[in-house]
Order: structure tokens, then sequence, then C-alpha cells
């Protein structure tokens, strides 16, 4: 069985910022990655640009060098994975997490060559004194829990344009996600029609977007609908439901940009206590990063819950000195 200080449960730009940092302070490590590198970065719409600025998305002071001021998806890949490759970072990918056993309590107490934890995974066992989480949110999404939700024609994963030219397309939603496919479709041909909850665009979607968007709309080149939902969706047409009347419209393809959520099902299994309100709040120590589950430590946006807007790559590369300064601690 290989034994490790620590194991990183995920491969995104933090669980990569933790390695770094594990490796500069010659402790043990291997990141366990269930997709590919960087897998939800990965599964973002293809002609995505980040908010931030190429250097807020750094990690281990490698530079990240764009070609504009706000680096595109593809730019980030091929940053993360010089990262990694250059780093020679010890990563498992296409390996899925089965399981965590807590050593038994009549084992020896924590030294450097026993490990408290089993890590169980379609291909290994391994044996770890520390675990990091940071499988971040894009997994699982929020869905509508509507008739018709399941329908081929449903997707809650936007990639790229060009397949809904000609179509009459639903969005649901009103944050960057929604708007940005709203403006990609639209450019590409397809007769866009958005149905937003809230009364106006999200306060949060990129400075540029929004007055595109806002707009487009109010020219009527994109149809919207305000403190509206769908309510039902059928191979030919949806239901919106909107304050002053109930519709039905013809469509092809639904895009539901609602949003996603971390694994809580896997936290819970892991022991760590959740907050008892909507926004399932992981417990931790916020100068430490360790849950109430002793040595197992949280990073990155699976810190906010179903806030998942409140941590980005930006503000919790700070987690991985967190973590790893805890840990050192502790193995002294």
């Amino acid at each position: 069985m290989q034994k490790y200080d620590i194991i990183i449960i995920g491969g995104g730009p933090i669980g990569l910022a933790c390695a770094l940092e594990a490796q500069n302070a010659g402790l043990t490590y291997l990141i366990i990655e269930k997709g590919a590198l960087v897998n939800s970065l990965y599964n973002y719409p293809s002609n995505m640009t980040f908010f931030s600025t190429s250097e807020k998305l750094e990690i281990g002071n490698v530079p990240f060098v764009s070609n504009n001021a706000k680096p595109t998806r593809s730019e980030a890949l091929e940053y993360y994975r010089r990262v990694a490759d250059s780093r020679q970072l010890n990563i498992h990918l296409f390996e899925a997490v089965l399981g965590i056993e807590k050593a038994s309590d009549t084992e020896p107490a924590l030294s450097s060559d026993r490990g408290q934890y089993f890590v169980k995974t379609h291909k290994a066992i391994y044996e770890t004194i520390h675990i990091i989480v940071s499988t971040g949110f894009y997994d699982i999404p929020v869905t509508l829990n509507i008739e018709g939700e399941n329908l081929p024609k449903v997707t809650h994963y936007y990639k790229e344009p060009h397949f809904y030219f000609k179509q009459k397309v639903v969005i649901i939603g009103a944050n960057n996600s929604a708007v940005d496919a709203a403006l990609e479709t639209y450019r590409k041909g397809a007769e866009v029609t958005l149905v937003i909850r809230d009364a106006v665009v999200g306060e949060r979607v990129k400075y540029w977007a929004r007055p595109d968007i806002i707009n487009r709309i109010r020219e009527g080149t994109i149809k919207a609908y305000f403190n509206a939902e769908i309510t039902a969706i059928r191979p030919d047409e949806v239901d919106i439901l909107t304050k002053n009347e109930f519709i039905t419209i013809k469509n092809d393809y639904v895009i539901a940009a609602t949003g996603y959520q971390p694994n809580f099902d896997f936290l819970i299994k892991l022991g760590i206590q959740l907050s008892d309100d909507d926004k399932l709040y992981p417990q931790y120590n916020s100068e430490t990063q360790e849950t109430n589950m002793p040595n197992i430590f949280l990073a990155g946006v699976i810190c906010g819950g179903m806030d998942t807007h409140v941590w980005f790559i930006e503000n919790s590369r700070v987690h991985a000195e967190r973590i790893v300064a805890t840990i050192l601690k502790k193995l002294r």
C-alpha cells in the first residue's frame, strides 16, 4: 500500500496549488482526479473568457502569459497543463475516489510512517495522514425539478454556439453562463429566449457582457421574460409562467444555466458537518482550512457551500499555503 503525507482529492487549479505547496515543503503527496487535468475548466464553454486577469490565476509563482487582458479557457488549459508537467506533479487522472476510511482508534498515534486515513479508488488503496478536498462544484447541476428536464434537448452544460444555428433556444438564467450562451448563440443565428427568475440581468455578469445583453433585450433581438420560470418542457415547446401570464412557446433546445453545486454527499460521508440552512456551508477553521474531521482540509470553491460565487481561483490560492503550513506544524 502506497503511503503519503497528503492526498489531494481534485485536480483543479487549487488542487494543483496545494500540490505545489506540498512539493516545496518536501512532503509526499498525491493528487487524485476523477477526470482530466483541471476537469472543470476543460468542460467550460469553448469560447469562455475569464473575468480575472492572468496573474490572478497563477499558482506556484509560475507566470501565466496571456495574449489578452482576460485569458481564455484554452490559454488556461495550456497554462495549468504546463505547470503540472514542468513541476512533475504526482497526479493520477481518471481515477475516482470511491470511499475513505479512518484508521482504527487502536492504531498508533500519527507519525511519519503511519497514516490515519485509507483512500480507496477503483484502482488502488492509499494510506495518508492528511486529506485535502478540493473537488470544486461543476460536476452536479442545480436541477429544475420539472416535467421534461431529462429530455435530450435539455443541457446544463453549454459548450459552443454553432450547433444552435437556426434553432429556437430557451436559456434559463441571468448570470455569466446564461448571458454568454445567449449572446453567442444569438450571434450564430439562433432565435434566443431568456427566462430569468429575477427582475433584472444578474449584477455579477461580466462588465463587458452585461450592457451587451441588456441592449439586445431592449432592441428585441433577444427575447427575455423577467420574474419568470419554466414550468414544463416538451419535445417541441416549453411552458413559461410570469407574474402576469402563462404562455407556451415553440422550442427546439433548452440551455439550463441554473448553476452547480458541490458534492455534499461526499462531504457528509467523510463526516464533515454542514450548516442546517439552505447554504449548506461545510464546517472548517478559516485560519487553517481544517474541518471538524481531524486532518481533513477543504480548499477552493467547495468552502462556500451553495454560495459558489464566493470563492474563485484568485482568492482561494491562499488556502494551499494555510493548509500546508498547518500540516507542517502538526508533523513537527
